[in-house]
């Protein structure tokens, strides 16, 4: 028997904490911990998995922060979607005391809309679904003091959401046209003109009702496992669909594509679940399983194993005691 604890942040004031049982097949739900209003987004401090940050996606302090992930740095980053602006916080010795005075980050754009900030060596990249780029912010210096060092235009309208980097290649959801895209980084951040786009795939399932209305959410990066005799040989990468419009009886659906010998689309797996916004891998050299839930509807949460070394997902456990989640974190 294998057991997985799981946290799951969402709109209402508590985390949920999940027990999946991988042999039997289940998924209960142990608690409900209580939090400020709409613990939205969570993560886990990188080196002390007792430690948990969470945002409160309300509109004191920041307007919508829907994004916070610890860096290698002992400092924090935190996106306000709906001000256009971000914080990059410091802690203390002790990681959950912020230091207070951490310079705001302000995005010189006519619509700001930062939705998260990924750390990819000395830069911090922020995709911004309002401007249309992806951010390259670089330390000024002091903890906490970050700029712009240069931009990654994406196409206009797109709306980026989220991204993962793999070497030089930043592949990234569009939330506004349902896409998923590949560029090259540029070597230079402040390196003038946009970076040409080496992929677009539209992200959007067939056969969806009249009225349905996409708008893709999230992305996850599965690499090749290193461990002797995984069926994990190859690296994948996989898209949240979410229909805001008509719902589809078989609910929303998850893309799957191969990233190599170069991206490709494989197949869409649907989960039932209403607006995936938030889904998670497992961990480990395996990348076994992957869990998600939406924010709309009752369908709660599931967790799908990874098959055919990685090209499908099977559903292999639900639970609907908590009807919506938005975010997740695996403890073991």
């Amino acid at each position: 028997m294998v057991n997985f604890t799981i946290l799951a942040g969402g709109y209402s004031t508590f985390i949920a904490t999940y027990l999946f049982n991988s042999d039997a097949g289940t998924l209960s739900l142990l608690s409900q911990s209580p939090t400020g209003q709409n613990p939205s987004w969570i993560d886990l401090h990188p080196t002390n998995k007792s430690i948990l940050y969470a945002t409160n996606e309300n509109t004191d302090g920041g307007n919508g922060p829907a994004f916070a992930v610890p860096l290698s740095t002992g400092e924090v980053a935190v996106m306000n979607f709906g001000s256009g602006n971000g914080l990059i916080i410091p802690t203390e010795e002790d990681p959950l005391q912020f230091t207070e005075g951490a310079p705001l980050i302000s995005f010189p754009a006519a619509v700001s809309h930062p939705h998260m900030a990924l750390e990819v060596g000395s830069e911090v990249l922020v995709p911004d679904l309002g401007a249309d780029t992806v951010w390259r912010l670089a330390s000024a210096g002091a903890p906490g003091a970050f700029q712009i060092q240069g931009q990654i235009d994406q196409p206009q309208g797109s709306g980026p959401r989220h991204i993962v980097v793999r070497g030089d290649q930043l592949y990234t959801v569009h939330e506004l046209s349902s896409t998923l895209t590949q560029q090259t980084i540029p070597s230079t951040p402040s390196s003038p003109g946009p970076a040409p786009l080496t992929a677009n795939f539209s992200v959007v399932p067939p056969g969806l009702p009249a009225g349905a209305q996409m708008a893709a959410g999230e992305i996850l990066l599965a690499e090749a496992s290193d461990q002797e005799g995984s069926d994990f040989t190859q690296p994948f990468i996989y898209v949240s669909n979410r229909n805001v419009g008509a719902q589809d009886p078989r609910g929303d659906a998850i893309a799957i594509y191969a990233v190599e010998p170069e991206l490709a689309f494989v197949k869409h797996v649907f989960t039932g679940l209403d607006q995936i916004r938030g889904m998670e891998l497992s961990g480990g050299s395996e990348n076994a399983f992957l869990v998600a839930g939406g924010v709309a509807g009752d369908a709660g949460v599931v967790v799908l194993k990874r098959t055919q070394g990685g090209a499908d997902l099977e559903i292999v456990a639900t639970n609907r005691d908590v009807p919506t989640r938005s975010s997740f974190v695996w403890l073991d």
